[in-house]
């Protein structure tokens, strides 16, 4: 029977090691005669709870890279280890059940569903799980309380700004309890205020254990972060941990709200 310490070192390994792990992924599109190197050999491995930047310029392999992590697409060569799990030749009904139950996407369009409410847009994850009806709300309304918006459920987008619809998409990708969430230049259709407000539900959900992934070619934006990788020609270039790291809630009270 194991000893309390050796329950200890095993939680505290858990929650060390890589959440996801790549090694030597190689990603190749052909286009008419050409053949495009997209991403050449990269390696890397995302600790949970960590919260990662990904930038890049235009062409760099950071898209490819995250659609990678994703599972919207399968490496032609390399390993791709999600909890532990080498998803990198799954096909693509098991790499949809994967995106289900692992993994939650916010992307830069928020990509709600106009005639649905803010509660029916967050639990349309779970339409595609065994959870019942009011498992599936209950989940929803969770969701939307961790965003701050749970007084809004029964509105839809159109009764919503910007911002409150992209909290509405968090919920969504949150109402799975995923083991990751990859954020897709999520600010980029937000003003600054809410771009900033937008990162300190990150930083709070990070705080509380998600680990989070999250591509922009906002250097103000990355800095949020706790990690930035960059991305050039396929490879990775550059990672390092963010010193001197802002604080989304203080930069938040240096700035002028809407109204003024």
């Amino acid at each position: 029977m194991a000893t309390a310490d050796q329950l200890d070192s095993a939680a505290t390994a858990a929650a060390s090691s890589p959440v996801l792990r790549v090694v030597d992924l190689h990603k190749y599109y052909d286009l008419g005669d050409a053949r495009v190197h997209a991403l050449r050999g990269v390696s890397l491995g995302i600790r949970r709870g960590e919260f990662v930047a990904i930038m890049g310029a235009s062409g760099s392999g950071k898209s490819t890279f995250m659609n990678l992590l994703g599972c919207l697409d399968r490496p032609t060569s390399g390993q791709y280890f999600l909890e532990g799990v080498d998803v990198a030749n799954y096909d693509k009904r098991a790499l949809a059940h994967i995106r289900n139950q692992k993994i939650g996407f916010v992307f830069q369009g928020f990509n709600l569903l106009a005639r649905t409410t803010a509660l029916e847009n967050t639990a349309l994850p779970t339409l595609y799980s065994k959870l019942d009806r009011a498992e599936s709300q209950k989940r929803a309304l969770e969701a939307l309380t961790m965003v701050s918006l749970a007084e809004r459920m029964h509105h839809y987008p159109s009764q919503m700004s910007g911002g409150q619809q992209q909290r509405v998409a968090i919920a969504r990708a949150l109402v799975n309890r995923p083991a990751i969430l990859l954020a897709d230049e999520p600010t980029g259709n937000l003003d600054s205020r809410t771009s900033v407000e937008i990162l300190e539900i990150f930083q709070n959900l990070n705080e509380q254990g998600l680990t989070i992934v999250l591509v922009t070619h906002e250097q103000d934006i990355a800095q949020f972060a706790k990690r930035i990788l960059i991305f050039r020609d396929g490879k990775l270039r550059s990672d390092r941990p963010v010193t001197n790291r802002p604080r989304a809630n203080d930069v938040l009270r240096t700035l002028p709200t809407l109204e003024d």
